[in-house]
């Protein structure tokens, strides 16, 4: 059987004028249109391709690789919005259906939506939801305190970003602890802070524990190095100065400054910082 939505490897079977038809076993034989066939291709060839349907329902084949399979989370563009649903452009000649009924909120032409791919049960469609919370959750994976993991920004929320942690589970960066710009659909490393009781996560971007402090203070040493040896940025510089240059908080940046204050490699002086040869 073929697996719907996902890349397959089948063979080359018959050759018809308008394309190729590869088997499927239960499923029968699948054309693959005439101008995607590579060249040099004969009958008894192994070809890889991914399986959708078309737009008169029919399971076809081809060479382009979408830019999400089943099971995949990702960000895609509205391309219109019909009486039926919105259409996202996943990088195949049929755009990919989000039914109205599949929208968290309503969506319009040309913004990006985050969404799940999914098969219907019943009409054995290909679509995307944006209720990703049926997915997520589901497995019984442990994170550790501290642990770097791959998120993806989904939503903005009162209390911070709302993301989605390994693909497979829900996690929140609070406002007070994001220092740069976001965007929905991102991707971006970041670290467990905890598991709540729901088991949802804490995340945050920055590295936590004496890591992340020491690579600050070593930032702090070289770019007192390549300025001459002094800097503007003291313990009263304005917060947003140190968020362009450190992309950090001024509380963890003074804290920085304190360490390095106590270990004499600077010295505090009027309007700035100077590194102690």
């Amino acid at each position: 059987m073929i697996e719907l939505g996902k890349m397959n490897t089948l063979e080359v079977t018959r050759e018809e004028e308008r394309g190729i038809y590869l088997e499927a076993g239960t499923d029968g034989e699948i054309l693959l249109p005439i101008k995607e066939v590579p060249e040099n291709t004969f009958l008894g060839d192994m070809l890889e391709v991914f399986i959708y349907r078309d737009s008169a329902d029919r399971l076809i084949a081809t060479t382009w690789t979408p830019k999400a399979m089943v099971g995949d989370i990702v960000v895609l563009e509205v391309m219109q919005v019909t009486p039926h649903g919105a259409f996202l452009d996943w990088g195949l000649v049929k755009d990919l259906m989000l039914p109205f009924g599949e929208q968290k909120r309503k969506v319009s032409q040309g913004v990006n939506v985050v969404v799940r791919v999914y098969v219907d049960e019943e009409t054995r469609r290909i679509a995307a939801t944006a209720r990703l919370g049926r997915y997520l959750g589901k497995t019984d994976r442990r994170y550790l305190e501290n642990e770097e993991v791959d998120i993806m920004i989904v939503d903005r929320t009162d209390l911070g970003y709302r993301v989605v942690v390994e693909g497979q589970d829900w996690g929140l960066l609070y406002h007070n602890q994001i220092f740069q710009a976001l965007e929905i659909g991102q991707k971006l490393k970041a670290y467990v802070l905890m598991t709540r009781p729901d088991g949802k996560l804490d995340i945050m971007l920055q590295k936590p524990g004496p890591e992340k402090a020491m690579n600050l203070s070593q930032q702090i040493l070289d770019r007192l190095e390549q300025s001459g040896g002094f800097s503007e940025l003291g313990d009263k510089a304005d917060p947003s100065a140190i968020l362009a240059a450190f992309n950090v908080s001024k509380k963890t940046y003074k804290r920085a400054l304190s360490q390095l204050f106590k270990e004499r490699k600077i010295l505090f002086e009027e309007g700035g910082i100077r590194l102690v040869k």
